[in-house]
């Protein structure tokens, strides 16, 4: 089973890629979908096209992304919400199935802990799936955390 998971942003998107066998988890790809700072239609399309680049690269059979909290900036939260929904576009058009987590939620997954910090997740993050270095930056090692979260917690088939 391939899983995708999805740290969402407008300027970086984090996203991983894990295979689950059984009980065993690998990494199979991860890293940053990237779009400069132009009008918000161009940067939705660049998101569009990296986003089915990968999609069809991987075929992942599951996608998880982070749920949206924020309680500060509404703007930020706004934009971020609009390249999530490309996001979805994307992999509805595909069929894929998809779920989302709370923050809390994947830290209690990968950790153990709902209130664990950053470190802790990378940390956890780096051990289960037997990486050399953390994953950089922190959009990647979530959006891990995200796919493994989804291995772990979801009935899907091995």
């Amino acid at each position: 089973m391939i899983i995708l998971g999805i740290d969402p942003g407008l300027e970086r998107i984090g996203y991983g890629l894990i295979r689950r066998i059984g009980s065993r988890v690998e990494p199979i790809d991860y890293g940053l979908i990237k779009t400069p700072p132009i009008a918000l239609p161009d940067r939705l399309l660049l998101i569009r096209e990296q986003m089915e680049a990968l999609l069809g690269q991987h075929s992942p059979e599951a996608v998880a992304t982070e749920r949206l909290l924020f309680t500060v900036n509404k703007t930020t939260a706004m934009d971020v919400a609009k390249a999530l929904g490309v996001v979805l576009v994307c992999v509805g058009a595909r069929g894929i199935p998809w779920c989302e987590y709370s923050p809390p939620e994947v830290k209690l997954s990968v950790v153990g802990n709902g209130s664990a910090t950053k470190q802790q997740v990378q940390f956890m993050v780096t051990k289960l799936l037997g990486l050399r270095e953390t994953p950089k930056p922190d959009d990647v090692a979530d959006a891990l955390a995200i796919a493994l979260t989804h291995g772990l917690r979801s009935r899907l088939p091995v």
